[in-house]
């Protein structure tokens, strides 16, 4: 898929919670195509500790406003900056990057899907989700964190398709981590993205594959480049092989990397 270095247009930034903010851009063309999973490059400018771009989930692409949504977790100066960015600020973007989700086939309309995630690794699900609905797909959350306060976008999943979650301390949903929901005993899913900590990952992998479960998993490797010249991101597959993770994922199946079990 091409690649584009594009300037946006800061459209809306909203604090979601203390360290996490929702960033919607515009361009004055229409943007280019993007697949759920995917990521993006930003150039952070005004910020004299940031030297490389950082990559961002994408988290969702309003058509019809012409927007690319970002979920910024605050971790560090360069994703303070970008919390800090005004509505009319131009700012230099490379995407999109990497290879998204798979989509399933006409065929499997009667099937089930259960889109996982953690923290700010919910992120690509709520695009992943979208697209699933709009080709006539149910999609079905599963959503965890360690409290309520860390649960992101719940009302826009919520338009989307059922909705289980999970905190840590109990706050809301069941308590526990994701694997722990009583829904994975009650239903039974044909199909599971994920996305979040690798931990969590790891666990909703062992889980997909004492099921026999098909699973892909995004995975959140420091990516410094997004091209694969850098080589900081590299994982280990099932051959023993080093991928980059911003080339040939971020989004792999379970089967292909050597943690599945």
């Amino acid at each position: 898929m091409k690649k584009y270095l594009l300037d946006l247009k800061v459209v809306e930034n909203i604090r979601l919670h203390a360290n996490y903010c929702l960033l919607k851009f515009t361009a004055e063309e229409a943007l280019p195509p993007m697949i759920p999973g995917q990521f993006v490059q930003v150039k952070v400018e005004g910020s004299t500790s940031t030297f490389l771009r950082r990559p961002i989930s994408i988290n969702f692409v309003d058509r019809e406003k012409n927007e690319l949504w970002l979920l910024v977790q605050l971790i560090g100066d360069g994703t303070r900056r970008m919390a800090a960015y005004l509505p009319g600020e131009m700012v230099n973007i490379m995407l999109p990057l990497g290879n998204g989700y798979s989509f399933p086939t006409a065929d499997e309309k009667d099937k089930k899907f259960l889109l996982v995630g953690g923290g700010v690794g919910t992120a690509p699900l709520l695009y992943m989700g979208y697209c699933l609905k709009e080709k006539g797909f149910q999609p079905h959350f599963l959503l965890g964190a360690r409290s309520e306060a860390d649960l992101m976008q719940i009302k826009a999943f919520e338009t989307i398709g059922p909705v289980y979650l999970t905190t840590e301390d109990a706050s809301a949903g069941e308590r526990g981590y994701v694997t722990d929901h009583s829904i994975l005993t009650k239903e039974r899913f044909d199909r599971i993205y994920s996305c979040g900590p690798k931990p969590m990952m790891m666990a909703v992998a062992r889980y997909a594959a004492s099921q026999a479960i098909d699973c892909e998993v995004s995975l959140e490797n420091t990516m410094a480049c997004g091209i694969g010249a850098c080589l900081c991101c590299v994982e280990k597959t099932k051959e023993n092989h080093n991928v980059c993770v911003c080339t040939e994922g971020p989004v792999f199946n379970i089967k292909e990397l050597s943690w599945q079990i």
